[in-house]
């Protein structure tokens, strides 16, 4: 039988109305506790610390950084500030109220944080806490300009665009008058937007900016997931670079089309580093996809038509690099870093010869080398550097395993994830997980003229405390023969003191996206570590359509959903079953969310009988239907083609729709667990009830896990282990 962890020692947890507790708020730390047992729980899982953003000090000597902590009990989680040495030493934390504190950064050798919506300052010992601004709204982001004399500050306002303001005499009036499209983003309706303003730091604190996109109906930062990187100070302080869509409504519903602006901090005047002036948009129909369309010919394609985003100055102040894809319309085009000279306003893409994406970058001070950045090839995220000739080396080599993430011979692959240069120049500092280690921080002393001389140090170990007392599953790289003849890296994890001799029921993993990696990621719900403790195997293919093994792999997916990353995805669970004597090909499962959860529900009606059981979690289920519901259009105008009521319809189009999991139910035969967020505004939860429910009038035995108060993903620390009870007691059920 299964053996579980269980929590026994104490939890640093102080519950409202306790001695230490701010305003009836819930006290989270670091939990100290004891497991009974060598395997992974969802309880483990949440009491494990998540670091979040991190900054060395000016002299290199010491990095703050945030860590979030969460209480399944109190179903919260608060965000702490925490230091140590750049040799390791003297870790300690920093906040020690309730309250959440996080996006530490250095000023004038002090912290400067945010805490309650405001500014605030500390000692690097945590004395002497200061507010250091009174702004009439809440502060949602903020960054100091080079000279310390001013700062960025992120405000939402009230935006009306396309949701009508009510009428002041009916106050509780709940209705919404929608008169465009993109009136719900992610999980919200769209009825405020951040904006950027500009503010002095003067004596008496900050207060009150300067709106930087004053009467303009545009949001900064980009959403759903920007941040605090899209804007950017020049060294010298008098100017801001940043990212904008500069569309409403429907226009900003079917583009993808954001540009790089600079913004004079005296003159308040604005430039559009990515169009020449006077740039006329060619007219786009909105039911068909740009990739046909003339806003996407040679001719426009000069002028940076799709995804501009990320703009940082180079030390010297003459350039400006951004991350940017070439295409309209296109989400998973390819990532390339764009290297603007400010005084000719040329512009030269430094990673042409890299055929993957940039995922993040910092600029060197170094002669040696122009640009770092993270890029992923063969399904891991690695360090990359460009000089200025143009030449592109990857700096890290393959880490052994006695110096792997987790410091363990199971597993000696990595994800790099963040990265910024410490101030000394000669070493960066950067977060590092993999499939058996969660985030920590590492120093990177990176050689770019012999590769195999970077070092990679570990600086923090977080969840040690946790990870120590866990038997650890392993990992092994796999190269499977696909139908068409080509190679596919898949990955295998083995469960927790892995017997060879045993036969184990085993899941094919089916990745979301479509088109982001299956490298070496940590998550705290689709985690390979708490599935293969609960004794499966894990089959992880990186199939047609993802990044990391060239352009052409990657573009293979769109208009081609249900075409040959299918059979990807089947070829690699074949193989492990006829070839790796310890998968029972008898009690295998197929799990996934998003195009995960629309491969699950297309893998239902074209199986033949591979699978005992299936989970598909925010999936794609009536294409459709989705075409219309979905709230960013540009997407499946892209992987659909045209909309579903074109007669004649494009090829590509006439198969999606016809190839859409709803119309295959009839060959529907195995038991399926269909999961949702009704805040879900991506992929509406009404595709999973409609699975559900198709299944249930069936016959099929059916589950149906939803969550009034998610979205895409699941974040209330009581629904994501309530998730994974719910995950492993139906594959129990099906394949045990």
């Amino acid at each position: 039988m299964k053996k579980l962890i269980t929590i026994v020692a104490a939890v640093a947890l102080m519950l409202p109305g306790s001695a230490n507790a701010d305003n009836n708020d819930v006290k989270i730390g670091k939990q100290n506790i004891k497991l009974t047992s060598d395997l992974m729980t969802p309880e483990a899982l949440w009491a494990m610390g998540r670091i979040g953003a991190a900054e060395a000090s000016a002299d290199g000597k010491q990095i703050v950084y945030q860590v979030g902590y969460y209480s399944v009990k109190a179903n919260k989680s608060q965000q702490k500030i925490a230091i140590i040495n750049a040799d390791g030493t003297g870790n300690t934390t920093l906040t020690t109220g309730s309250k959440s504190e996080s996006d530490p950064t250095w000023l004038n050798g002090k912290i400067a944080f945010l805490s309650g919506g405001q500014i605030w300052t500390m000692n690097a010992d945590g004395s002497d806490r200061k507010q250091i601004s009174k702004t009439t709204k809440d502060i949602e982001g903020f960054k100091f300009s080079p000279d310390g004399k001013q700062v960025i500050l992120l405000h939402s306002i009230d935006y009306y665009e396309v949701i009508k303001k009510n009428p002041e005499d009916l106050p509780k009036a709940s209705g919404r008058l929608v008169t465009d499209l993109m009136y719900r983003h992610w999980d919200h309706y769209v009825e405020s937007i951040q904006h950027p303003f500009v503010a002095e730091v003067t004596e008496d604190g900050i207060k009150d900016g300067i709106d930087m996109l004053e009467g303009e109906p545009y949001e900064c930062p980009m959403e759903p997931f920007g941040g605090m990187e899209q804007l950017a100070w020049s060294p010298d302080s008098k100017t801001i670079a940043y990212t904008c869509r500069k569309k409403t409504g429907l226009a900003y519903s079917i583009s993808t089309d954001s540009d790089i602006y600079i913004y004079n901090i005296g003159t308040r005047a604005t430039k559009n580093l990515c169009k020449p002036e006077g740039y006329v948009e060619p007219e786009i129909d909105p039911t068909t996809s740009m990739k046909y369309q003339k806003v996407n010919d040679k001719e426009n394609l000069k002028n940076n038509v799709g995804y501009d985003q990320n703009p940082q100055f180079s030390p010297d102040g003459k350039y400006v690099a951004w991350t940017s894809m070439e295409r309209n319309g296109y989400e998973a085009d390819r990532n390339r870093l764009c290297v603007c000279d400010l005084t000719t306003g040329e512009k030269k893409y430094v990673t042409e010869s890299l055929d993957s994406n940039v995922d993040a970058f910092v600029w060197s001070d170094s002669k040696d080398v122009m640009i770092y950045f993270i890029s992923v090839w063969h399904a891991t995220e690695n360090l990359y550097a460009v000089n200025w000739k143009g030449e592109l080396k990857q700096i890290n080599t393959m880490v052994s395993p006695e110096s792997g993430s987790d410091g363990q011979k199971n597993n000696p692959w990595a994800d790099f994830g963040s990265i910024q240069l410490m101030n000394n120049g000669k070493q960066l500092l950067m977060e590092r997980h993999s499939f058996t280690a969660p985030a920590d921080l590492y120093i990177v002393t990176p050689n770019f003229k012999k590769p195999e001389k970077t070092t990679v140090q570990q600086l923090t170990f977080e969840n040690k405390h946790i990870t120590d007392q866990l038997a650890k599953p392993s990992v092994q790289q796999r190269w499977v023969k696909t139908t068409d003849g080509k190679e596919m890296l898949t990955w295998i994890i083995l469960p927790p003191n892995f017997d060879e001799t045993k036969k184990y029921p085993t899941l094919l993993f089916c990745e979301g996206g479509p088109q982001s990696p299956v490298s070496q990621f940590w998550s705290y719900r689709w985690n390979f570590y708490i599935m293969a403790a609960n004794g499966y195997v894990i089959v992880a293919p990186n199939r047609r359509g993802l990044p990391g093994f060239g352009q052409e792999w990657l573009e293979e997916i769109s208009g081609d959903w249900s075409g040959q990353c299918m059979k990807d995805y089947l070829a690699a669970i074949d193989d492990a079953a006829e070839n790796l004597p310890f998968v029972d090909k008898d009690k295998l499962g197929a799990v996934g969310a998003s195009f995960g959860g629309f491969s699950v529900y297309y893998l239902a009606g074209h199986h033949d009988k591979r699978f005992k059981a299936f989970i598909s979690h925010d999936g794609a289920f009536n294409l459709a239907a989705m075409y219309l519901e979905t709230e960013e259009n540009w997407f499946s105008n892209w992987e659909y083609d045209e909309a579903y009521w074109h007669r004649p319809q494009l090829p590509n189009a006439k198969k999606t729709y016809h190839d859409s999991p709803h119309k295959y139910v009839e060959n529907w035969d195995t038991p399926i667990l269909c999961i949702h967020g009704e805040k879900d505004y991506r992929i509406n939860y009404t595709q999973g009830m409609s699975a559900f429910n198709a299944a249930r009038m069936k016959g099929i035995p059916a589950e149906l896990l939803i969550f009034p108060d998610e979205n895409h993903w699941v974040l209330k620390p009581q629904n994501g282990v309530l998730w994974q009870r719910t995950f492993f007691n139906w594959l129990d059920r099906w394949l045990k």
